[in-house]
């Protein structure tokens, strides 16, 4: 991919001056893979966690961040923060799977007006069946398909790139 930089950003607006360039654009192009990979990919993993565990693949990553945080908990301003989500987005979702027993709500002593959420017992088992089932997934659908010899290089990338995307993210209320 070549690149024109000017004033820091990347010029196309000699590359692209068409809709037939701007379709067949390598940037363009490498974002729409990126982007359809990732809405297969959370399709058919969001479907077998869905069928095999009952919970979505939002209620998992939640769990997987709960999981990290240990049994301590973590506020629920974090957890919105952690997975883009607004505050009453993410007070809707804990209340969803705490309804189906997978966390808790307890005080936070850090904090009068907050809470902190944790996994409960059910939320530890059906995370860790979850992600024996993901990562199965994951290896098939998305590491199988690479060259070994790209696979371990590839996720640190995907990791960097993501990283690079929260850090620019606005923050939410």
């Amino acid at each position: 991919m070549t690149e024109v930089r000017k004033g820091g950003a990347v010029a196309r607006d000699e590359q692209i001056a068409t809709a037939e360039q701007a379709a067949n654009d390598e940037l363009v192009l490498a974002f729409g893979w990126l982007q359809g990979a990732a809405n297969r990919l959370e399709y058919i993993l969001g479907r077998a966690l869905e069928e095999k565990c009952g919970i979505s693949h939002l209620m998992f990553e939640v769990l997987l961040i709960l999981g990290r945080a240990g049994g301590r908990g973590i506020p629920m301003s974090s957890l919105a923060r952690e997975r883009v989500l607004t505050t009453g987005g993410a007070t809707r979702l804990v209340d969803r799977m705490e309804v189906a027993g997978l966390v808790t709500r307890d005080e936070n002593p850090g904090d009068r007006r907050g809470r902190l959420v944790s996994l409960t017992q059910l939320g530890e088992e059906v995370v860790v069946r979850a992600a024996r089932i993901h990562a199965e997934n994951v290896q098939q659908f998305l590491l199988d398909p690479l060259p070994a010899a790209h696979r371990e290089q590839f996720a640190l990338d995907l990791r960097t790139v993501s990283w690079a995307a929260r850090d620019a993210l606005p923050r939410l209320h």
